[in-house]
């Protein structure tokens, strides 16, 4: 998402390494390096202007801590910016409530709401163990009940089978008390979205809001719209009282400046983004975390928490004693190992993470691309069982078949043998000097930590 104002800012602050000393004269180009990025980002004219004003006069004659140097300084000021435009603190649901504790979605169409009601439920259920409910009350959009039921079940929540018969005030009454009846923690209601502001939409959503009194009404937006989705949202909040934002399609190409004006402009907190199709794909939204991000410094908190929830530790555990039972480490198994790095969001996820990544070369970062993945993971699956079992008989005629098999060439599967190979000596290496478990524990230490 912030691929483009990373790159900008990073360019801008090295102008100030180096420096002596933060002085007016010396920060004078830095700033309107800054400027310019943020204003290619897609940021709102007013929350630029504040958020160099800010950087302005924090920086200007400021005493340079003796652990930093000037330019290090300025790069503090900068991200300490960045998260003051983006609401500092996360915020989190307020579900302290008598159950059950009723969360509204409301949005424009198109932006991914009834997919974020599947998501939020997903992140409920699992993540704090909330029993869960969800129902549509969109009766206009073509199967959008059907579509939240399909959502629903691959979520594993419950799902309120509602009618396109009824009004959407009779079908919320109705869920609310099949919620109140059934002991449920959370009612998600999934409302109509709007394909502009429409003031007889609106009406409609605020009677809903009216019957149900929820503990949060979260406005659902579509990061890729850049302004349009700050525009809408300041509409939106003048009309409804939401409660916080969710920002979907942050995956995306977009520039980021929805991220960044929002919080300005509504007055409202980014509570959750959503960075992928996955039903799993959704993310509390940490401010610090996203400034460190957009400066390259990555995201090593979320990257942590990442690995912890989605690694299969079961599945790491048996591989660990198939290895030192004296078995190999075969391609069965660096499938699986592809198949947890997707559940983890693919490479393109994990290296924004990573500290440093914008000094990478453009020729590495174009290479640290999904379609590896995919393309890895389809060779493995042209193989025949002892071929995985036994990569060393993989030569000259088999390698071909397996290209072609896989719509590859010779030298991607060689790549990939290669590959296979370091692996197998770094996990045999790490398993018999006990590695992975230290890896794991430390992994949780850290963890609980960042939830103190």
């Amino acid at each position: 998402m912030f691929n483009n104002l990373t790159d900008r800012l990073s360019q801008a602050t090295r102008n100030i390494i180096g420096r002596g000393r933060l002085t007016e004269y010396n920060i004078k180009d830095t700033l309107r390096e800054v400027r310019i990025a943020l204003l290619e980002a897609d940021v709102a004219l007013p929350v630029v202007h504040e958020f160099i004003s800010q950087v302005k006069i924090n920086a200007i004659g400021q005493d340079v801590n003796k652990s930093l140097t000037p330019g290090q300084e300025f790069i503090k000021i900068v991200r300490n910016a960045l998260i003051t435009a983006m609401g500092e603190e996360n915020n989190e649901l307020r579900l302290n409530v008598q159950p059950p504790a009723v969360i509204l979605m409301v949005g424009l169409q198109g932006a991914g709401k009834t997919t974020s009601v599947g998501k939020l439920g997903k992140w409920l259920h699992e993540k704090h163990t909330k029993k869960v409910l969800v129902v549509s009350a969109d009766v206009y959009r073509a199967a959008a009940i059907k579509q939240l039921e399909i959502i629903a079940q691959q979520a594993n929540i419950n799902f309120y089978q509602s009618n396109i018969n009824e009004s959407p005030i009779k079908i919320i009454k109705n869920a609310l008390n099949e919620a109140e009846l059934n002991f449920y923690d959370v009612l998600l209601v999934d409302t109509a979205g709007c394909l502009h502001i429409d003031s007889k939409m609106i009406l409609e959503i605020q009677k809903i809001q009216t019957e149900l009194n929820p503990i949060e009404t979260l406005f659902v937006v579509d990061a890729m719209t850049g302004q349009d989705a700050v525009n809408s949202a300041k509409v939106f909040s003048e009309q409804l009282n939401f409660t916080g934002i969710i920002l979907t399609k942050v995956d995306g190409d977009v520039r980021g400046g929805a991220a960044l004006s929002i919080r300005h402009v509504t007055g409202k907190p980014i509570k959750f983004i959503g960075v992928g199709e996955k039903n799993d794909a959704l993310e509390a939204f940490h401010p610090k975390r996203i400034a460190s991000r957009i400066l390259g410094m990555g995201d090593m908190l979320s990257l942590i928490e990442n690995i912890e929830n989605k690694v299969n530790r079961r599945q790491v555990e048996n591989l660990a004693k198939k290895i030192k039972n004296g078995s190999n480490f075969d391609l069965n198994d660096f499938l699986e190992q592809l198949k947890q790095m997707n559940n983890m969001g693919g490479i393109t996820n994990l290296i924004t993470k990573l500290p440093s990544i914008d000094r990478l070369s453009n020729n590495i970062k174009l290479k640290m691309d999904d379609k590896v993945l995919v393309g890895m993971e389809a060779i493995i699956n042209s193989m025949t069982h002892k071929e995985r079992k036994k990569p060393e008989i993989i030569k000259g005629s088999r390698k071909r078949r397996i290209a072609m098999g896989s719509g590859m060439q010779v030298q991607d599967v060689n790549r990939l043998l290669k590959q296979f190979d370091v692996m197998q000596r770094i996990l045999k290496k790490m398993i018999n000097s006990g590695d992975i478990n230290k890896i794991f524990s430390n992994i949780k230490g850290i963890s609980k930590l960042t939830k103190n």
